[in-house]
């Protein structure tokens, strides 16, 4: 009797560019799961940076559907200079905001959890 596998799942990889607090430094990743990886960052003990170069802040990610894109946009931002990795920033997030504020929401709204507005509203 032949073994029935599990249709393979697409995965989504992020490649994504995070900075420390003031700028300074800029790291390429690439990730499958951006929350669990920039949980993974502040946490990270300061072993290598002190507290103002820790890279906490994820400032430019895109979402691709195959792990050989991801790789080959991975490789391709990883030999931008300085002035070309500002620039992709800047092109989408002029200010430099911290991103996973937004994926902290999307996260939630996912996971079926009810706004705060919703509930108050049926105590009324």
């Amino acid at each position: 009797m032949p073994i029935l596998s599990k249709p393979a799942m697409k995965t989504k990889k992020f490649v994504y560019l995070v900075t420390d607090r003031n700028r300074n430094s800029i790291h390429v990743g690439m990730s499958t799961d951006l929350m669990k990886t920039m949980t993974f960052y502040r946490q990270m003990p300061n072993l290598f940076f002190d507290a103002g170069q820790q890279l906490t802040r994820l400032v430019y990610f895109e979402e691709l559907s195959s792990e050989a894109s991801a790789k080959e946009r991975f490789n391709l931002i990883s030999k931008f200079t300085r002035i070309q990795k500002d620039r992709l920033i800047r092109g989408v997030n002029p200010d430099w905001i911290d991103l996973t504020i937004g994926l902290d929401f999307e996260q939630i709204m996912v996971s079926g959890i009810q706004p705060m507005r919703a509930s108050f509203s049926s105590l009324s």
